[in-house]
């Protein structure tokens, strides 16, 4: 630049800054990090105020004195926007069928030739957004994000001509939220590649790449200029809204659904129909009941899916009838009474180069095999797991071995098989470590256990890494910007150790401890959005904080049950730590919560009975606010109730009985003590009925847990 007139810099870093500003925010492609950019900011701002009276074009003072922050604002689903579980066979349909059967008990739908109805549906592969309507205009749009919370993409959306900006017709309840897939054609998608050729830019993977990165855009013009699609493919109250409205604007009904009239909303095929009244574009359908429908269903699209216009990678099957629905409910964070029916992944040959070692949280030690580089439907993949060292010899993989790979329900990527005529004439068994690679711990393997294990704990670095990484996931802290890199920097600088210490790295910034925007890479507008996530994770629900300690065998859905049973913080860390203490009535409420099993609540005390662990706790309460899970909403007889079923119930699964109590607020255990509030006598009780009645504890008959049940959902 030192040849330069200070004119002649002023324009070349004016264009040099707008084009990085298409780059970034219009198509989602930085070429350079953000410390470059601000590098670049600065010194035009310095000339700036050198020379104010040079004119030159393309200014960029005006453009709000620097790139808008990165992201958008998150906001909370109504409903949570839930995955799918998934089948990749018929039988695994015909499993998913005797799970519904099992579960309302009725075996209609296991018959060959039931006429129980499901609508199937094409999978489009897109980005998935909500869509919040008020009295039939259209006042928020929102990407999945982790299924709670997504990004307000409102403006975009209301750039895309298939989204409707008020509903057409006038028979739509006061508030919904309509859910879909935003997506474009393949025809589309060549042109629109061609034109990023055109002009220089980065050519998009595929289809759906393409539509998320479109959506996502800071500049709404540009999300406009894209050829983008909405297809709609269900609908839910939206409860963020529905509260502003009298309860007479929605004819509640037994299905749990809203309506105007029953008779519009008594199935899944009723929804399609009314949201292409309203002026949606649907995902096409069909309605089906034998598995030869289903069959037929799924065969027909595998065939034609590389002649449709959109990318699909399955089918959905949903139980048509909405009160079976809400009978069914949901388990985890997917519904009972739906399931997606993927097609067979796409393969690929390869060649494994290596095979590593990684540790987890943990500490298991997980094999995975290093691979020449292929693309396999759409994505470069250079890395399968193995599993574990059973995997290895199961499959007979070596160092060396060709290998046919696929992506397991077009996510996960594995090795199917070695071709094993190709396998070089000097390869050798891979040996699996005995010892950590991270720490040189033994790593040691339980007799009934798949897995080895690091013994080293938390003095193993790789585990600490780990246990950090999880800390900050997705259904854990979720902290944007806080990725797998930066935690293993930090960790490796000394920067943070513990999980305590992200919340103090403002502070420790501030006082000068370090200079984080002096890091390669980074920026004073980097420094700035992970200071800005960090601190809007300074309260946090219960489930998700018990989720992110780490605990061995406490996913998501049994952080759920820890959180709902004991209520509030204090009391869960004194009970279990009473119950790492070796304390009976402790340990007895532990297991006695229902889907808690004896191994789990090993794996729960022996993480409180780690002194370093509840310091890990009391260091980061004080940081953190900590939100207990919402009760069950309206009044409820058995809300807060411990219940426990005994017995064979006649009129509705074990499962529904359970799945019903527990929406209705009340916590359900696995055996009957002196906290116990109901027992609900099935035919044959047998002990559980004998220990409520020496406990003296209420007893009710099935007919009439029903009749508090129903007097709740009336």
């Amino acid at each position: 630049m030192s040849t330069l007139t200070p004119k002649q810099e002023l324009e070349h870093l004016a264009a040099e800054i707008a084009r990085h500003d298409v780059a970034y925010h219009q198509n989602d492609a930085p070429e350079i990090t953000d410390a470059e950019y601000d590098a670049l900011r600065r010194r035009y701002d310095a000339l700036r105020a050198q020379y104010p009276d040079i004119v030159i074009a393309g200014d960029v003072r005006d453009k709000v004195g620097a790139a808008p922050a990165r992201g958008f604002k998150k906001v909370k689903h109504s409903k949570p926007m839930l995955s799918l579980n998934n089948a990749f066979t018929l039988d695994d349909v015909i499993d998913f069928r005797k799970r519904l059967s099992n579960f309302l008990k009725d075996e209609s739908f296991i018959f060959e030739d039931s006429d129980t109805n499901f609508v199937a549906e094409l999978k489009i592969d897109g980005a998935s957004l909500n869509l919040d309507y008020v009295n039939g205009e259209l006042v928020r749009a929102a990407t999945r994000g982790d299924g709670i919370e997504g990004e307000d993409v409102t403006e975009n959306a209301k750039q895309i001509p298939s989204i409707p900006q008020r509903l057409t017709g006038h028979d739509y309840p006061a508030a919904i939220s309509v859910r879909g897939e935003v997506c474009i054609t393949k025809d589309d998608f060549i042109k629109l590649n061609e034109q990023q050729a055109k002009t220089g830019l980065a050519a998009f993977a595929n289809p759906r790449n393409a539509a998320a990165g479109s959506l996502r855009q800071l500049d709404p013009q540009v999300t406009k200029s894209r050829p983008l699609q909405f297809i709609a493919y269900g609908l839910v109250d939206d409860t963020t809204y529905k509260k502003q409205y009298p309860e007479d604007a929605f004819s509640n009904v037994k299905s749990g659904i809203f309506a105007i009239e029953v008779a519009k909303w008594n199935s899944e095929n009723s929804i399609l129909q009314n949201l292409k009244k309203w002026g949606f574009n649907v995902v096409p359908h069909r309605l089906c009941a034998t598995n030869n429908d289903l069959q037929s269903y799924y065969n027909e699209y595998s065939l034609r899916r590389a002649f449709l216009e959109y990318d699909i990678d399955g089918v959905v099957l949903k139980l048509n009838a909405l009160e079976w629905q809400q009978r069914l409910g949901f388990v985890g964070r997917a519904p009972r009474w739906a399931i997606a029916w993927k097609f067979p992944a796409e393969q690929a040959e390869t060649v494994v180069k290596d095979i590593i070692i990684q540790v987890g949280r943990t500490g298991a030690l997980t094999p995975v095999a290093e691979l020449n580089p292929i693309n396999v439907g759409g994505v470069l993949v250079s890395r399968a797991t193995l599993h574990n060292e059973d995997e290895i010899a199961r499959k007979h993989v070596r160092i060396g071995d060709a290998v046919v790979i696929q992506r397991a329900g077009d996510v996960i990527p594995q090795i199917v098989r070695v071709i094993t005529e190709r396998r070089p004439a000097h390869s050798q068994p891979f040996t699996f470590p005995t010892t950590c690679p991270a720490c040189d711990n033994p790593a040691v393997r339980d007799d009934d256990m798949a897995v080895r294990r690091c013994t080293g704990g938390m003095a193993c670095p790789a585990q600490a890494v780990e246990r950090l990484i999880h800390f900050v996931s997705k259904g854990a802290f979720d902290i944007d910007g806080m990725g797998e890199k930066i935690i293993q920097e930090l960790w490796a600088e000394k920067i943070i150790q513990t999980p305590a210490d992200i919340f103090t790295l403002s502070s420790r910034q501030a006082a000068k401890a370090f200079d984080l925007t002096a890091r390669d890479g980074w920026g004073q507008k980097s420094v700035d959005n992970l200071f800005a996530a960090i601190a809007a994770r300074r309260e946090i629900a219960f489930d998700r904080f018990i989720y992110a300690l780490g605990i061995r065998q406490v996913g998501e859905q049994t952080a759920r049950l820890l959180a709902r049973h004991y209520e509030m913080p204090d009391q869960l860390l004194s009970r279990l730590e009473q119950a790492a203490a070796g304390d009976a009535p402790a340990i007895a409420e532990l297991t006695n919560i229902d889907q808690i099993g004896d191994s789990t609540a090993q794996d729960i005390a022996r993480f409180f009975a780690n002194a370093a662990n509840r310091q890990m706790i009391a260091d980061l309460r004080r940081y953190v606010s900590i939100t207990p899970l919402p009760k069950a909403s309206g009044s409820s007889p058995i809300s807060g109730k411990t219940v426990v079923f005994t017995g064979s119930l006649e009129k509705m699964s074990r499962a529904e009985a359970k799945s019903r109590a527990e929406s209705l607020g009340a916590k359900v255990a696995s055996s009957v003590s002196k906290k116990t509030d109901f027992v609900i006598l099935g035919a044959d009780a047998g002990s559980k009925a004998k220990a409520a009645a020496e406990l003296g504890v209420k007893t009710l008959s099935e007919d009439e847990w029903l009749e508090l049940v129903v007097s709740r959902e009336s």
